[in-house]
């Protein structure tokens, strides 16, 4: 994902800028560059690769300057190159850094190439450019003509923009993509993450959907949607609140388990628009590559092939088309059938998963092309894959993991989207899934809010051997995650199954001293789970249900949870939370390493 970072100053910024563009690195990317206004006129430096190529750059050739904007850039339209890399330039009269996708290029550029533009660039974003300059021409006030170009922009952005003839103005927009205002005492900065700015200050201003901000040295001044100044809120950066530290939660999962509302929405951010997905965001050539799929192969390891297995379900569903998945170290390790225009999709949290990455290796040459989800960027999975999709969910310090898990799924609805629209999936469906999606951060808030019943619960969990949990249809692979949770950090052994398979088998374990765990939301599997856990019952079972409907009553040896209203899509989701919750809980009444549980590994680099 790109990287915004802009200042404007009484002092020179090249330096603030390179610095913020180094703590942008975790989000990935190919190339970077940098603008400054100098001598009276925008001077440029750009360079593919690492920003300390950038950084090489500039300390030969420094450029002075109190005003400028830097980027780094992963490509979605273009290839990683020195001319596609950001900041653009039109007629080396501004300068404008861009995160998103604008989906109507194309007919923007041809209107412009019309009028004599010259475009440089395989990118978007020279479009913005150049339709500025245009605009210019009419208009000199800069936040006006940069409020009127971005009406004519489909899609989503964050936008940073400098020009020769306003010296000591940065000005800025955002719809869709995530930019923040850094606050400072005679000086004034953007970034797309707060982190890029902690050296410089800790005082942030977040825009809304649609807003322009120009800031000067000594002031900003924010304009809405409708161009009517408002007023936004500043806020002081907790710096005991920071990815790398616990603050006010015990443990490290804990505070993973919170921050899953806001990884979800930074999951989506900047790749949905309106209610439609902006495909570009896998990568410069995915339309080319999800054409040609016939079917999909997903490879993955421990929760990551739980997600997997739910994708599956979502794939078929939505899509049309065959998904098998299986665990990597067993696929590496037999002789394969692929079929012509499959897509091979693994899935890592750390992108070095050693069974997960040998398997791509192994069957790289013999696929349509390959694809990976996963959460950091500039792992071998990544660098390795031909097209990925980054889960944005920040660092995960607990060894179990959480948000990595749910943001998984989310980036695997946005891969189902993709892969529908050419298949059996309507526009229809894809506005109501996109509305399912973004409803997910507030019901997830409202499962967080379970937390001291689910923590009440976990009493009975904490002096027994083994637990059973059970669901169906995609909520049986949140069984799964939910067991393997529980086995991690608190050391109970736990089991998963179907609940339909209850009578194979399983039943034959249950008693009063072996507590069974169900997810039950309202779906049409209902009535088929119910009967399921009238089985348990009848065995004198303890049954412990999170429930999504008034059904499934509270009574003697059963206990229930009423989980928040969620549309069926996205239970799998919402369901997580109360499982990861419930595991907590029993891992610290039973005084387990609950960060570090013994003989496990964040990252599983060997075999």
């Amino acid at each position: 994902m790109c990287g915004i970072v802009g200042a404007v100053a009484a002092r020179p910024v090249q330096n603030i800028l390179i610095e913020g563009l180094r703590r942008l690195e975790y989000r990935g990317y190919d190339s970077a560059g940098i603008a400054l206004y100098s001598d009276g006129q925008i001077k440029r430096c750009r360079r593919n690769g690492k920003v300390q190529s950038l950084a090489d750059a500039l300390a030969e050739n420094p450029l002075v300057g109190t005003t400028g904007i830097a980027h780094t850039r992963w490509a979605t339209h273009g290839v990683p190159h020195e001319r596609n890399a950001h900041p653009h330039m039109s007629a080396d009269i501004l300068a404008v850094v861009h995160n998103g996708i604008i989906e109507n290029f194309e007919v923007l550029k041809e209107g412009l190439q019309e009028k004599g533009y010259t475009f440089t660039s395989d990118t978007d974003t020279e479009v913005i450019a150049h339709l500025l300059a245009e605009h210019l021409k009419t208009e000199p006030c800069l936040q006006r003509a940069v409020a009127h170009i971005i009406t004519q922009l489909e899609g989503a952005y964050a936008l940073g923009v400098i020009h020769k003839d306003a010296p000591d103005q940065l000005v800025t927009a955002r719809k869709g993509s995530p930019l923040v205002i850094g606050v400072g005492i005679g000086e004034n900065f953007i970034a797309s993450d707060q982190l890029a700015l902690l050296p410089v200050t800790d005082r942030f201003m977040f825009l809304e959907e649609g807003d322009v901000a120009v800031l000067t040295p000594s002031d900003i001044q924010v304009y809405d949607a409708n161009n009517n100044r408002v007023t936004r809120k500043v806020s002081q950066f907790a710096h005991g609140v920071s990815a790398a530290e616990k603050g006010e939660f015990k443990h490290y999962m804990l505070k993973e388990i919170y921050e899953q509302p806001a990884m979800i929405k930074a999951c989506m951010e900047g790749r949905i628009s309106g209610d439609r997905l902006l495909e570009q965001c896998f990568g410069a050539n995915a339309a080319d590559i999800f054409d040609q799929v016939k079917q999909v192969q997903i490879i993955a390891c421990g929760t990551s092939f739980h997600a997997g297995i739910i994708a599956k379900y979502w794939i078929e569903a939505f899509v049309g088309i065959p998904c098998m998945i299986e665990v990597a170290s067993e696929y590496r390790y037999r002789p394969v059938v692929i079929p012509p225009g499959t897509l091979f999709l693994t899935i890592s949290q750390s992108g070095e998963t050693a069974d997960t990455l040998a398997a791509l290796r192994e069957v790289q040459s013999r696929v349509l092309a390959s694809l990976v989800i996963c959460n950091v960027p500039g792992s071998s999975l990544v660098r390795e894959s031909d097209l990925c999709l980054m889960t944005n969910a920040g660092p995960e310090i607990g060894v179990a993991s959480t948000k990595a898990f749910t943001t998984q799924l989310v980036a695997l609805m946005l891969t189902t989207i993709a892969l529908g629209r050419r298949n059996d999936l309507t526009a229809e469906v894809e506005a109501k899934i996109i509305r399912a999606l973004k409803a997910l951060p507030e019901q997830v808030e409202q499962a967080l809010a379970m937390d001291k019943d689910i923590e009440e619960m976990a009493q009975s969990f904490a002096e027994k051997h083994h637990a059973l949990f059970l669901g169906r249809g995609t909520l049986y692979p949140i069984a799964k995650e939910g067991a393997l949770k529980l086995k991690e950090i608190s050391y109970i052994h736990a089991e998963s199954y179907p609940a339909g398979e209850l009578k194979h088998g399983p039943l034959a374990l249950v008693d009063k001293d072996m507590p069974v765990v169900a997810v039950a939301p309202q779906n049409d599997m209902l009535d088929k789970l119910k009967a399921n856990l009238q089985e348990v019952k009848a065995r004198g079972g303890q049954l412990f249900v999170f429930a999504g409907s008034d059904r499934v009553q509270s009574e003697d040896a059963t206990h229930v949870l009423t989980m928040p209203d969620c549309d069926e899509i996205m239970q799998p989701v919402l369901y997580t939370i109360p499982l990861q919750l419930l595991s907590y809980h029993v891992a610290v009444l039973k005084g387990t390493d609950v960060d570090q549980p013994r003989n496990l590994a964040k990252s599983v680099t060997v075999e």
